[in-house]
């Protein structure tokens, strides 16, 4: 007889597999709602195994990653790249990074029309 399939909180995996530093992070990540397995938001002590997909947004980008293997421990950079299947958009091009424009320091805050003229160059035509 074969117990239940092996799996571990989403937090202690996040961590695991290196896509946040600490497991602190990985927590305060699942608690703001950066995090969503299989399409719905995740608390940290939710269980994740292997099959399921994991989003999370970390560090401004966008992560897709589906869990290969169930890890609870940190691991090392090449059994964490093991453990996942990266499904992530590629980055932007750092021209179009470049682009956006940046505030003077100290600038105050910015009108209604330059921050519709940001959002556009960002690409966020309708945002609230």
């Amino acid at each position: 007889m074969s117990g239940p399939p092996p799996s571990t909180r989403v937090d202690s995996w996040i961590w695991a597999v290196r896509l946040t530093k600490t497991r602190s992070q990985a927590a305060s990540a699942c608690r703001g709602g950066h995090v969503k397995v299989n399409g719905t938001p995740a608390k940290p002590a939710q269980h994740v195994a292997p099959g399921d997909e994991v989003r999370l947004r970390v560090g401004g980008r966008d992560r897709i990653v589906e869990v290969v293997t169930v890890l609870s421990k940190r691991v090392g950079p090449p059994v964490a790249a093991a453990a996942m299947i990266d499904r992530s958009p590629p980055p932007p091009p750092r021209e179009v990074l470049a682009s956006i424009p940046l505030r003077e320091r100290g600038a105050g805050r910015p009108t209604k029309r330059e921050r519709r003229d940001t959002d556009r160059l960002r690409g966020r035509e309708n945002s609230p």
